[in-house]
């Protein structure tokens, strides 16, 4: 199967959807048009949501414009200067805590053995979502702002009691997630439970995501993927999906046994080593950040801290 990607970009005339082809971006609407295939405008956000009748038709167009491109060119906005954007806004965001053996022990974590144990899900907002190349915004009462790379799972087929063994088929493709975390707001001592993952993960823009959307038969076992993270062009994480605790699949039946998983929905799967809590140190105004995920690309975002912003204005 080709390598494709899909994406939205704004190349100066409102969002569109992309199509990525031989590290070319074309106007999927227009690539469309050109080579005699069904014309629709609709939004990535839009074709996922409806990717089981979306997929065969991505794939035709992804095929025709390779074998185009074999013989002479197509039109690309390339070279337009596009701004890539946030590639689709997820129904839901699930995330998995502590689902890398070395991640849970640098947090100082005891995990019971997997046989006694389940997949640790939470949730964060889809309004925290922001694309590549925006800007992290780090509260004035945030002070260890953190770092996680994290393979972005797409639900494509929905599903309810999901088996393992047939999670494979539910997804519809994959794309980069860093799951930006406040390490100062995900504890609590004031009430009796000692954890609050919302108030840590879910300030807006601390779910940066993109740049693509690639479709799950271009990019293999997803559970053999390396992926890591850099701030400031110094590595911090590097991994290997192989590394999860509870794979993609048990995550998949584990959700699904609680509710029903919709096309759209967003898994982060999990982050390996190397964050910055178990280094003692954290994100910093002006930190470049670059996550990355073999096969899918690198997302890349800037940090500032909002006290910083307030006094510069």
């Amino acid at each position: 199967m080709q390598w494709l990607a899909l994406t939205t970009f704004d190349a100066g005339n409102g969002p569109r959807t992309g199509i990525v082809l031989k590290d070319e971006i074309f106007d999927l609407g227009k690539l469309a048009a050109a080579l005699n295939f069904a014309v629709s405008d609709q939004s990535l956000t839009a074709i996922i949501r409806d990717w089981d009748s979306q997929r065969d038709h991505i794939f035709g167009i992804a095929e025709a414009a390779t074998n185009r491109l074999a013989t002479g060119k197509l039109e690309t906005i390339a070279e337009n200067d596009p701004t890539i954007l946030l590639p689709f806004e997820p129904r839901r965001i699930f995330a998995a805590a502590s689902n890398f053996v070395e991640h849970a022990a640098e947090m100082e974590t005891e995990l019971a053995k997997k046989a006694e144990s389940e997949p640790y899900i939470f949730l964060k907002t889809v309004e925290s979502c922001i694309g590549p190349n925006e800007t992290v915004i780090v509260p004035e009462q945030v002070s260890r702002p953190d770092w996680e790379v994290e393979l972005g799972v797409v639900i494509g087929t929905p599903g309810k009691r999901i088996k393992t063994e047939d999670a494979f088929d539910h997804i519809a493709g994959y794309t980069i997630v860093n799951d930006v975390s406040a390490r100062d707001k995900t504890r609590r001592s004031d009430f009796p439970f000692s954890h609050d993952w919302f108030r840590g993960k879910s300030y807006d823009t601390f779910n940066p995501m993109g740049p693509w959307f690639v479709p799950r038969e271009c990019l293999g076992d997803p559970h053999d993927i390396k992926l890591g993270l850099s701030v400031n062009g110094e590595v911090m994480q590097d991994g290997n999906t192989s590394e999860m605790i509870f794979n993609i699949y048990e995550q998949i039946a584990y959700l699904s046994a609680i509710l029903e998983l919709k096309p759209g929905d967003l898994i982060a799967s999990g982050t390996p080593a190397g964050v910055g809590m178990g280094r003692g140190v954290f994100l910093q105004h002006g930190d470049l950040i670059e996550a990355w995920v073999d096969g899918i690309g690198a997302l890349n975002n800037p940090v500032e801290r909002e006290k910083a912003l307030a006094e510069v204005s």
